[in-house]
């Protein structure tokens, strides 16, 4: 049943080695499988595998990473081989897709997550550079959001390699430091949307003594004691996020236990990103309303109405928001919002970088006194 409108046209074939797990092969194993009845009409092939996990443990066919090399209509060659996209941190369906989809949103994770560690990097050198730029409290908490994001997307990057090297204690230990890593990121999301809520909204009487402090102990701390209450129930739910034995190229360390993804990953990714976007409409609320009582003439309007604009998608980007394209990928749209999701998360870091340094007036002008020369060089009293 769980090929829906395919069916079946080989005899199953299976293999096993006694007292022997068969892992992280340099190179799949070739299958052909022969036709029970000839493929005369041309008719689409698909290679499946066996999924016992499948159906709630009674099983079920599974097409996850398994290619088509050939076929004709007597026969057809497989292999598996398994690719890893930055959706599947919260895809809540935690079902696989087809082949040629996880192909490409790999390639868009990789290459986004790359751009992203790059641009993170750099901008945490400028800030940490240029001690004028980290004085304020906001400067702070995006170092700390930039320092999360970048070992997020370290940890990931690196996370198939490492899973392939076939250790189950490195495999947890990576396990561990991504789901860290990713909590951390949304903790300092929502402090950067707690902070603009004090700073714009509240504005006055909101003195909070050690306010860094206090914001770098529930920062960090906050998903450590998640972690720590994970390992204590029990540090299997760690791993290799492969759901089937059949498939041995499936190497991905994150969680294997379906409860404690969704209670310690998406209910807490969902209260944040809920927070999140109240607070969100709350500041372009005020901002708004300040404006309005300040800006009157269509001129003045026009140039604030894009101010506007630019200051929303720069918070949309600090606060996470474009997270919440994986509470939409279900059902028909599911694979659009997984592109979505793939396409702004992994870029977020690169979308930081723009809106807080390139485009920041004063980090431009700190960059241009102490990093340039000639005539785009500033003098200290420019």
């Amino acid at each position: 049943d769980s090929l829906m409108k395919e069916r079946l046209n080989t005899y199953v074939v299976s293999a096993s080695i006694e007292n022997a797990s068969i892992q992280n092969l340099n190179e799949p194993v070739t299958i052909t499988l022969q036709h029970i009845d000839q493929n005369t009409g041309n008719a689409a092939v698909h290679c499946a595998f066996w999924d016992f996990q499948k159906n709630n443990g009674l099983g079920g066919w599974n097409t996850s990473g398994c290619e088509m090399e050939y076929t004709d209509m007597n026969y057809t060659i497989c292999f598996c081989n398994h690719l890893t996209h930055f959706g599947v941190l919260l895809d809540l369906s935690r079902t696989e897709i087809d082949i040629t989809h996880d192909r490409i949103l790999t390639l868009i994770s990789y290459a986004g997550c790359g751009a992203s560690s790059l641009f993170l990097g750099i901008t945490l050198v400028t800030y940490l550079a240029l001690e004028k730029l980290r004085r304020d409290n906001p400067s702070k908490i995006l170092l700390n959001l930039c320092a999360a994001l970048l070992m997020l997307n370290m940890v990931f990057l690196t996370n198939s390699w490492l899973s392939s090297l076939n250790q189950p204690g490195l495999c947890i230990t990576v396990a561990v430091l991504l789901h860290y890593f990713l909590l951390a990121a949304f903790m300092w999301m929502c402090l950067e949307s707690v902070h603009f809520y004090l700073a714009l909204v509240k504005v006055f009487n909101v003195y909070v003594p050690k306010y860094i402090l206090k914001c770098c102990i529930a920062g960090w701390g906050i998903p450590a004691i998640v972690i720590t209450i994970v390992l204590i129930i029990n540090k299997d739910f760690y791993g290799n996020a492969s759901r089937s034995e059949s498939n041995p190229f499936s190497n991905f360390c994150w969680i294997q236990e379906n409860v404690v993804f969704y209670i310690s990953v998406v209910a807490y990714v969902f209260l944040i990103f809920l927070m999140n976007t109240a607070m969100f409409i709350t500041v372009l609320l005020q901002i708004h309303s300040v404006k309005s009582r300040t800006q009157k003439r269509s001129r003045v309007w026009k140039r604030g109405f894009l101010h506007d604009v630019k200051s929303a998608f720069s918070l949309m980007f600090l606060l996470g928001l474009t997270w919440g394209f994986v509470f939409f990928a279900w059902g028909a749209v599911r694979i659009f919002f997984l592109y979505l999701f793939s396409i702004f998360n992994t870029l977020q870091g690169f979308f930081i970088f723009v809106f807080h340094c390139l485009m920041k007036e004063d980090v431009v002008k700190q960059c241009r006194v102490h990093f340039c020369w000639g005539r785009f060089r500033l003098s200290n009293y420019s």
